[in-house]
């Protein structure tokens, strides 16, 4: 990641006890009188690449002096996908289709329009159940008594991430009656779900996650946004299966790559985001949304996505997404562009 976070640096008399031959191995990451763990690995590298095309493009600046290429990242499908995804893909494309020609992957776009509204629907109701039963384990605890609210059938937006500056994760909340607005709209209904963690010496990112909680547990907010604590893996692998729309707000060009967003490709959920990272060259008009300003975010929401999901529209940039950009963005592509681009060289 670009930032300065990123960069590992050591004072040369700190490394002193652990090294007998400093002298000889400082040079190599030498900035200054520290050491620079980004640029030893650099000069050790035989190739260098970025994480996306973006990533390779601001990488080749930072090191002016190497060759910088790019492969993007890609993600385990098999591991992020839900069982009625999962049944979806494999009715349509076969067992092993994770492991075959990207091409194959294709068909999904022919499939009905009811059957990849019933996978999401499906999609959506285990989300629901899943937050719905976190949340009465917590309330238990402390002698609350829960009432479910979260709807299987209402537009459910959602990220979960680490919570830090760069990300900007409170851009929902910039202005704050204009988001509950939205999620109070009883035309077209919307519930937000979301999840993160700071890193305990962040104190911005803690300040962040504070944030959140406080708008989410404003009474007139409650009914409709919940905060799933206790962030990790299990929970981010229900939210990338049930989300209708999956947000991400980096502060481009800081994030590398991001996978948080190609999770939901898979399991028919679009995405929303910044033109950063990995959607910066897979965003098109046709496979999801855009986030083009601050400014803009909510009426973006407001006039173009959420009408769409309450159209018959809406089931065709899914299918559209999922046949263009889950084989791109698969380990399927990444491991074989990294064999063909530089360990095939290398051998």
């Amino acid at each position: 990641t670009p930032v300065a976070a990123g960069f590992d640096r050591f004072e040369k008399e700190l490394m002193r006890p652990f090294f007998d031959d400093l002298d000889q191995l400082f040079p190599l990451g030498a900035e200054g009188n520290v050491f620079n763990m980004a640029t030893f690995a650099s000069k050790c590298s035989g190739y260098m690449n970025g994480v996306s095309q973006l990533h390779g493009q601001v990488s080749q600046k930072l090191f002016p002096d190497r060759e910088v290429g790019y492969v993007t990242n890609g993600v385990h499908f098999p591991s992020w996908e839900s069982p009625a995804s999962d049944l979806l893909w494999k009715e349509t494309c076969g067992e092993m289709r994770w492991l075959g020609e990207l091409a194959e992957l294709d068909n999904v776009r022919h499939l009905s329009d009811a059957k990849i509204k019933q996978m999401r629907n499906q999609n959506r109701q285990t989300l629901v159940d899943y937050a719905h039963s976190r949340l009465q384990l917590t309330l238990e605890r402390i002698g609350q008594k829960f009432t479910p609210f979260l709807r299987p059938d209402v537009f459910t937006i959602g990220f979960a991430r680490r919570f830090t500056a760069y990300k900007r994760v409170d851009m929902l909340l910039k202005d704050q009656e204009r988001l509950l607005n939205i999620l109070q709209n009883q035309k077209r209904p919307v519930q937000l779900i979301v999840a993160g963690k700071a890193h305990p010496a962040d104190q911005e990112g803690q300040a962040l996650v504070k944030k959140w909680v406080e708008f989410i547990r404003r009474p007139e907010v409650r009914p409709h946004a919940v905060f799933l604590t206790d962030y990790d893996i299990l929970v981010a692998e229900r939210l990338v299966q049930g989300v209708d729309l999956w947000v991400n707000t980096p502060m481009r060009p800081w994030e590398a790559s991001g996978t948080s967003g190609m999770k939901v490709l898979a399991n028919g959920g679009l995405n929303f985001s910044v033109l950063d990272g990995w959607w910066a060259e897979a965003y098109h008009e046709a496979v999801g949304f855009a986030l083009e300003d601050e400014s803009k975010l909510y009426d973006q929401l407001e006039n173009t996505i959420i009408p769409l999901f309450y159209s018959d529209k809406w089931t065709a940039k899914v299918k559209e997404s999922m046949a263009q950009l889950t084989p791109q963005y698969s380990t399927n592509r990444m491991v074989r562009e990294y064999t063909e681009k530089y360990y095939v060289k290398r051998s």
